[in-house]
């Protein structure tokens, strides 16, 4: 999952942690999960032989090969690595023997990989040795200077997130001549933004620090969002407070140490699948990120939800689904989602508006199988958090949620803020929604006695790191939000009414609009 731009998200791909808030039980359960006034228009789908079909093993045996190509390729899985590359040619074959129509949709993203471990280092007042990471999109260099504060940085944090350090370029007094670094505090706007101010005001490096709030302590799992040309490393919140600290007690010097591979050019590919038959005017696409980070093979962080769509797919093929659906799936692997979701993206980018208008909804399923794991449901409807999602989020949220309360199980809202793959469909008005079972978010008592697991420990202590490996899995999430996501994807693909209060499906377009819509017509589709 990836953590765009600085600011957390519960995948927050860490890089993307999601704030979660718990409802209290009463309103997770069956009874509360429909309003009396709120009823979907989507038909009952009996969807029991396909989630019996689909199974932890089967999802497993996907997981295995990721595991091995990631064993064989450096022990990484990323966009633009040849672990990647396996991947998406394992993903294919699969899906062309399944009998899928299967296009490999190329683009050309910013590579970025860290070549040695980066240091942080105070030389005066005190000698002291910063444990740090060099964040994604960083720079390269080896700096040694004084060490300043930008404005806004806020100590003793406050309950919720609230510094703005670095946002404005009042924030930051001009370096001199002589090599400077700064010292700014994660919060309110992308470190993008924060890093450009630091380098417009002259500065030679970044320490950024997390913000201190539960769930925001350790280094932040973040990224630039685009290459920057100086280095820029991250610090847990108590290293950055006790640096703060000696800054304002007089002067500081440091060192700050990074060593990165950035390819501008790299290409990689999207991995599009669809169905033989439905509507191809109501296409659904089931999408999951396929590349891991560079540090690890991902395994859960994405193989979980790149291995359970496979296994939906191959199910619905092998079970004769596909010759009877109401609408057309497209199962979809994006790559490059680690890199701030370039594969999602360029592949709606690459739609006009009246392709866009024949997607009919869009299903997201990034981490299904964290060790400490929630049920996490997209908050379609906003009635957890802001914003809502467009026109029709609410009513996949539904099918969600109804399942899981018809099974008697517990689930709970997590911001629908575009932190993952759903992102570029939501923004331009396509109906979304999906699962995610947690990332680096620390569990509450409450979440614990609703769904087992450990309260004050990470839903995935290896996120974003290389022990996300085979073992690094909860075949009961695997099994509770597998099944889920069957039930959804088939429930869509089957349900003869749509997804509005009237049994309307998607927008109908003029005939000069529909005769554009053959998106596979792009040069840039292969």
């Amino acid at each position: 999952m990836c953590n765009t731009q600085g600011r957390s998200t519960a995948k927050s791909r860490g890089i993307c942690v999601r704030k979660t808030a718990l409802a209290a039980a009463t309103i997770l359960l069956s009874a509360s999960l429909l309003s009396p006034t709120q009823a979907s228009a989507v038909d009952h789908v009996d969807t029991k032989k396909l989630r019996n079909a689909v199974t932890v093993n089967g999802i497993l045996q996907h997981e295995r090969a990721f595991q091995r190509i990631a064993n064989e390729n450096g022990g990484t899985r990323a966009s633009g690595t040849p672990g990647y590359d396996a991947s998406a040619s394992y993903v294919a074959r699969t899906l062309r023997q399944a009998g899928y129509k299967v296009t490999l949709q190329e683009f050309t993203f910013p590579f970025f990989n860290v070549l040695e471990p980066g240091t942080v280092e105070q030389l005066t007042p005190e000698p002291t040795e910063y444990e740090t990471e060099t964040l994604e999109y960083s720079g390269s260099g080896d700096v040694t200077g004084d060490i300043v504060a930008a404005g806004g940085i806020i100590i003793p944090p406050t309950p919720e997130p609230s510094s703005a350090s670095g946002c404005e370029p009042g924030d930051f007094e001009q370096a001199g001549a002589e090599p400077a670094i700064v010292l700014i505090q994660r919060g309110t706007c992308t470190l993008q933004q924060k890093v450009e101010n630091a380098t417009a005001a002259g500065y030679d490096a970044v320490l950024f620090f997390n913000e201190g709030q539960e769930g925001r302590t350790e280094i932040p799992p973040v990224t630039v969002g685009a290459p920057a040309s100086i280095p820029v490393n991250g610090l847990s919140f108590e290293d950055g407070a006790a640096l703060y600290a000696a800054i304002q007690a007089g002067p500081v010097t440091g060192r700050v140490f990074a060593s990165v591979e950035v390819d501008l050019n790299r290409k990689t590919v999207n991995v599009l699948a669809d169905s033989p038959k439905g509507k191809k005017d109501e296409t659904i696409v089931v999408g999951a990120h396929l590349d891991s980070v560079t540090a690890g093979p991902g395994i859960n962080d994405n193989g979980s939800g790149s291995s359970t769509i496979l296994e939906i797919a191959e199910q619905m093929a092998e079970l004769g689904y596909n010759k009877k659906l109401q609408r057309q799936v497209r199962f979809a692997f994006w790559g490059a989602e680690e890199f701030n979701l370039l594969g999602s993206e360029y592949y709606v980018s690459q739609l006009t508006p009246a392709q866009q208008a024949k997607i009919y909804a869009n299903l997201n399923f990034d981490m299904l199988g964290s060790p400490n794991y929630v049920r996490f449901v997209y908050d379609g409807d906003g009635s957890d958090s802001d914003p809502a999602g467009p026109p029709g989020s609410a009513e996949i949220e539904e099918i969600f949620t109804k399942y899981f309360a018809d099974q008697g199980l517990a689930s709970e809202p997590t911001p629908f803020d575009g932190r993952s793959d759903y992102g570029p469909f939501i923004a331009v008005g396509i109906p979304a929604g999906g699962l995610f079972s947690g990332a680096e978010g620390i569990k509450t008592p409450a979440q614990a006695e609703l769904y087992g697991g450990t309260a004050g420990q990470a839903y995935d202590p290896c996120y974003h790191q290389a022990c996300d490996t085979i073992t690094n899995l909860s075949t009961t999430a695997l099994f509770e939000l597998g099944d889920a996501a069957a039930h959804a994807t088939l429930t869509l693909a089957l349900s003869k009414t749509g997804l509005f209060p009237d049994g309307s499906r998607v927008a109908q377009q003029s005939k000069t609009a529909t005769s554009e819509l053959d998106w596979k017509g792009h040069a840039q589709v292969r």
